[in-house]
């Protein structure tokens, strides 16, 4: 048993225990929406932070990656991938609630609020909106519009002035937090990604990725692990009067130093890592979306499910798999190739040539299997 080195970490494609860490989470968020009093234990609300972090750190590193290959970033290139990556489920999800919607009679509800999800302003409608649980994508989507200008663009390659740059905006964003006005902590949450992005920074550098290299030992990293999960389990327990945002920072913090952990061989890492879990992990942003109209077809399919049970929770999620399959083999997985094809017309580059070249623990380059790393397809946070 040793630690990764940093010529591994390089060489890694795909990491699939953050595949099945988002499976897990995606579980969580149903059990929050649907389980009732049974699941409260499993604090499924604060699920959508690991997505958060997840995709900072995952975006990122795309993002750092193709730096290291072409000398800078394509915004155009991002933009392309990031939309079709994103827009076309969510908008698609979107149709299908509205046509709901007009079938009920209430179409009134979404329509009144078209703007709002066209804009990607999600995060502020007001609570009863249908379509709510989609306010993570205005979140996440307006963070990418401008944080790969900042960071790869404003700011040099230089990796202490990115690093200044990424930890004064976590420093800037949680100042703006106003105590005791809960509507106005909107700011934590793009902290949570940001953390994500933090630690994509250090780590792609080598005396960055030395210090987070003890938690990938298989040891450290499985009680690094094991602490993890025992802080979610007490979040529940977390003083009211520290307030929301502390716990939200504070979770999103512990979620940074997990990932380190969780690209380890310890066997808890391993497991996430296990083929279902990475299935319903690479679904997961689909059967987000999808979700409220899952648990309506769960009950109608059963109507004893209906009210918020076991037995609700377990249908919403088989209901929203079956049709997040559809969705990503028919929708997703075309889409993510759409752009990318353009994104490689606008850069001149091969659409399977996006992944930078691996250094060697010799300094040498290695160029790596003609794939996009970590793929095109790193989600959109979803909660």
């Amino acid at each position: 048993m040793r630690s990764l080195r940093y010529d591994e970490f390089q060489a890694m494609r795909r990491f699939p225990a953050l595949d099945g860490l988002r499976a897990v989470a995606a579980i969580m968020v149903f059990a929050f929406h649907y389980g009732g009093p049974s699941w409260t234990w499993l604090t499924g609300w604060i699920g959508v932070h690991l997505f958060f972090v997840l995709s900072g750190f995952l975006i990122t590193t795309l993002l750092l990656r193709e730096e290291q290959r072409y000398g800078k970033v394509s915004l155009r290139a991002f933009y392309l991938r990031r939309f079709f990556r994103i827009m076309p489920v969510y908008l698609l999800v979107l149709f299908l609630t509205w046509g709901l919607a007009r079938l009920n009679g209430t179409a009134d509800a979404v329509e009144r609020l078209m703007a709002y999800y066209l804009l990607l302003l999600n995060d502020f409608m007001p609570a009863d909106a249908p379509y709510l649980h989609s306010w993570t994508i205005g979140i996440e989507q307006k963070f990418y519009l401008f944080w790969p200008a900042i960071a790869f663009v404003l700011v040099t390659a230089a990796f202490r002035r990115r690093l200044a740059v990424t930890a004064g905006l976590i420093v800037l964003l949680i100042a703006m937090i106003p105590p005791d006005i809960a509507w106005l902590g909107w700011p934590i949450h793009y902290v949570a990604i940001l953390l994500g992005c933090l630690v994509a920074v250090v780590m792609h550098h080598p005396r960055g990725f030395a210090v987070f290299r003890p938690l990938t030992h298989p040891v450290t990293a499985t009680g690094v692990i094991v602490l993890f999960a025992a802080f979610h389990c007490a979040v529940q327990y977390w003083p009211v009067r520290f307030g929301q945002e502390a716990l939200i920072g504070t979770y999103a913090a512990a979620a940074a130093v997990l990932l380190p952990a969780l690209l380890s061989r310890s066997v808890l890492a391993s497991g996430l890592g296990l083929r279902p879990l990475v299935f319903v992990g690479e679904r997961s942003y689909s059967m987000y979306l999808i979700q409220s109209i899952a648990a309506r077809a769960a009950i109608g399919l059963l109507p004893a499910l209906k009210g918020r049970s076991t037995g609700l929770f377990l249908g919403a999620v088989v209901v929203a798999l079956i049709a997040a399959d559809v969705l990503y083999r028919w929708v997703e997985l075309p889409m993510i190739e759409l752009g990318r094809r353009l994104a490689a017309r606008v850069t001149g580059r091969g659409p399977s040539d996006s992944t930078p070249p691996t250094p060697s623990a010799t300094g040498n380059v290695q160029i790596p299997r003609p794939r996009a790393v970590l793929a095109d397809t790193a989600p959109a946070a979803h909660g």
